[in-house]
């Protein structure tokens, strides 16, 4: 029997359903077998400087994935924030051509994406989409860590230059319609709701939102998902009190009414005190107080 393709994706708490949304949309458009692994607030050390911290609470988790498939076969990385649209095999079946690890090739569409509202200046090359070699990668978590706290590398080295790796062992072969950045187009394969402050289930303000809701409607009439399970998420402070009403109506409101609709929901979820994504903001409120100080007081 053939191996299955098998997805881990990072998330926390927050964006438990929203993983099993991505889910739902690997599986519908897949022929193969898929295992999709949620790797949900790991139990990852946390750096001595916090300078070095997660910047989510899943950054470090792909670095758990060789060791979470007993080092063997491969795997695919994926964050919690995104849908597919395209049969994953295609991106399964990327050849490694020597390399341990596939990245992005490229980032496509910054004059448009990085113009909307929650958006960078500049989108880096992106990690966010991965295909592992596991049976190739030695990586334990504590010993990445270990290596964060003795200085060896600190966290864009680790995270955006994959300094674990030689750079003859990094193939640049995930096309950019694998992790489309805040862009929807007919070529995309996935989309990936990069932008925090807009991510479709904690804002009225992302104008490919509307995939996001179709594929959420579709699991609801599927017996995938009950409305229960959003209500649960929204009483919890993880998905915005306005959602359920994009969910339910918003694709039937003239085009024209959209923005009244959207300001009036935005002002219903500020009305409810809606803090998205707080834990986040937090932990990046405190990091930024400690790269303010002295690196002798900062760790």
């Amino acid at each position: 029997m053939r191996d299955p393709i098998r997805v881990f994706v990072g998330a926390d708490r927050s964006q438990a359903l929203a993983v099993k949304v991505l889910e739902h949309s690997i599986r519908c458009r897949t022929a193969l077998p898929v295992e999709v692994v949620p790797m949900v607030d790991l139990p990852v050390p946390a750096p001595k400087d916090i300078r070095n911290s997660q910047r989510t609470g899943f950054s470090f988790s792909r670095f758990c994935i060789p060791e979470l498939a007993g080092y063997r076969g491969k795997a695919i990385y994926m964050d919690a924030d995104m849908l597919v649209f395209q049969d994953i095999r295609s991106l399964w079946e990327i050849p490694f051509d020597g390399a341990k690890v596939v990245i992005q090739q490229d980032v496509k569409h910054q004059d448009l994406t990085t113009k909307k509202y929650g958006a960078p200046l500049s989108r880096r090359k992106q990690c966010s989409v991965m295909l592992l070699d596991c049976g190739r990668l030695d990586w334990s978590i504590d010993r990445i860590i270990d290596g964060l706290d003795r200085g060896d590398y600190n966290y864009e080295m680790l995270m955006y230059d994959l300094c674990l790796l030689r750079e003859d062992e990094i193939k640049y072969g995930v096309p950019f319609e694998w992790n489309s950045l805040e862009y929807y187009g007919s070529e995309t394969c996935l989309i990936h709701y990069t932008d925090v402050m807009t991510q479709p289930w904690t804002s009225c303000w992302n104008k490919n939102g509307f995939l996001w809701f179709d594929e959420v409607r579709s699991m609801l009439q599927d017996g995938e998902l009950e409305k229960r399970e959003l209500e649960a998420e929204i009483q919890l402070g993880f998905f915005r009190p306005s959602l359920l009403w994009d969910i339910s109506s918003r694709s039937e409101v003239p085009k024209l009414l959209l923005p009244l609709w959207d300001c009036f929901h935005s002002w219903l979820d500020k009305v409810k005190q809606f803090k998205p994504h707080r834990d986040v903001y937090l932990a990046k409120q405190r990091r930024l107080q400690a790269e303010r100080k002295p690196p002798s007081q900062a760790a």
